[in-house]
């Protein structure tokens, strides 16, 4: 996947001083710290933190446990709403949804209670000698769900609640999806990804079959006449392009690629590391590539955006990481050229400076360059239209190139559900996901059981 940078030196530093590099970003809370930030809550009624939070998770009740010191009914709080609450804790940009909705989150008060990082308190320390949740009695329906990232997993494990049996398609060979494949490595560390998927099917009725890839090997039409209803999780998985010549010149590749090599690697020390680093976006994935890059080793990070820092899409939290990791941030610039050296390689890229006139993003004409051994492209990612390319799944309406879905996150077709960021409804989050996971899952069991009534 990451052939583009094969001719590049491997880091200086050796394997057990990476890892220690890339450890916990966030480290946890201790005993006596989760019980004073605890107590700092107001336990408001209708709160506003759990009005922010994607997943509905009652906030103040786990938080209220956690200050009783019950740790297992904190636990099963959060799990009840979001069966992925370990990861979220760790990777949801808290800063923009439940903390800062948070009431102490005003000018006379220090900061907003820290929501997220009690949330990974009380689960971290929860000790369950079975799993939390117990399956209904079975029902005999069967359902297919497609993608083994957080809207599949959340479906898939809120269906085998009710008693469903539940196939999950996973066209790689680990489930977890972007938690396993696409977050940076020092936010969820310790093979995080993999402890809660084995955690999640603890539950019982869910099987997963890897290598199974909609539109390839497998097809939405047979999935129908085989299952009592389909999810759909499929995500985004093809790469926006600059349209630039030379995009596929060895040194210049997807961050994304990079970072699923990364995250599964045993050694970092082997990975290949340019020296001087490019990066072309704004987003989480930006943020995360840059900073790994650095921390690996690299010696120059720069990361380029066409507009200004405040409408990135990475929040100031990540840009401050960023920052504190010597990543260099360029605002109002867009790429213009690729520049090779004399063997075709990157060498590093022209950018045409640019400004807002009218409302509207122009260049002043005004060019610069910066030099790169490796350029990563972080300009987000886009449906992949080959998994839908059956007959049947050709039908779906789509909102442009996101799959459309109602309130119950059903598609066009009945039967047929979809979540996650293959659809347009709410934000590209992990909690977002699950929360459409968990939503599609109660509309697909309401109209199963409304079907066994009828008949």
């Amino acid at each position: 996947m990451i052939d583009a940078l094969n001719h590049l030196p491997r880091p200086r530093a050796g394997a057990d001083q990476l890892a220690e590099r890339f450890s916990d970003l966030a480290p946890p809370l201790t005993a006596r710290q989760a019980a004073v930030e605890s107590a700092r809550c107001l336990y408001c009624y209708d709160a506003p933190c759990v009005n922010a939070c994607p997943s509905d998770i009652d906030i103040p009740s786990f938080i209220h446990r956690i200050s009783d010191e019950n740790l297992q009914g904190a636990a099963e709080r959060i799990l009840s709403a979001n069966i992925l609450g370990g990861s979220c804790a760790r990777v949801c940009p808290t800063e923009i949804l439940c903390q800062q909705a948070c009431v102490r989150n005003n000018a006379q008060e220090c900061a907003p209670v820290l929501i997220g990082q009690l949330q990974r308190y009380a689960l971290d320390n929860a000790h369950f000698t079975e799993h939390p949740f117990q399956r209904s009695p079975a029902t005999g329906k069967r359902i297919a769900v497609v993608g083994a990232g957080p809207a599949g997993l959340s479906c898939a494990h809120r269906l085998a609640m009710h008693g469903h049996d539940v196939v999950v398609f996973e066209a790689s060979d680990k489930a977890g999806g972007l938690n396993e494949y696409g977050i940076a490595r020092y936010k969820l560390v310790d093979d995080y990804a993999q402890r809660e998927v084995e955690f999640l099917l603890g539950i019982g009725g869910i099987e997963i079959r890897h290598g199974q890839r909609l539109g390839s090997n497998l097809g939405l039409g047979e999935l129908r006449d085989q299952y009592d209803a389909v999810f759909l999780g499929l995500g985004l998985n093809a790469v926006r392009q600059l349209g630039l010549p030379d995009e596929e010149a060895p040194g210049l590749l997807a961050a994304t690629a990079y970072i699923r090599e990364l995250r599964q690697a045993d050694d970092l020390s082997q990975l290949p590391l340019a020296d001087r680093c490019l990066v072309i976006g704004a987003g989480n994935t930006a943020i995360d590539i840059a900073v790994q890059m650095s921390r690996l080793g690299a010696r120059d990070v720069n990361l380029v955006y066409r507009r200004g820092h405040a409408d990135m899409v990475a929040t100031s939290h990540e840009q401050d990481i960023a920052k504190a990791n010597q990543v260099r941030l360029h605002t109002w610039a867009r790429p213009d050229a690729v520049l090779l050296d004399d063997s075709g390689k990157v060498r590093g890229m022209r950018f045409a400076r640019t400004e807002l006139a009218d409302g509207r993003l122009r260049d002043t004409g005004e060019t610069f360059e910066l030099a790169a051994d490796a350029i990563f492209k972080a300009i987000g990612q886009r449906f992949d239209d080959t998994s839908l390319g059956d007959p049947v799944a050709a039908q779906l309406a789509r909102d442009g190139e996101r799959i459309r879905v109602d309130e119950t996150m059903q598609t066009s077709l009945p039967g047929v559900y979809a979540g996650g960021d293959c659809t347009a409804l709410g934000q590209d989050l992990t909690v977002q996901a699950v929360q459409h996971g968990k939503l599609a899952a109660e509309a697909i069991h309401a109209q199963l059981m409304l079907n066994v009534e009828a008949a």
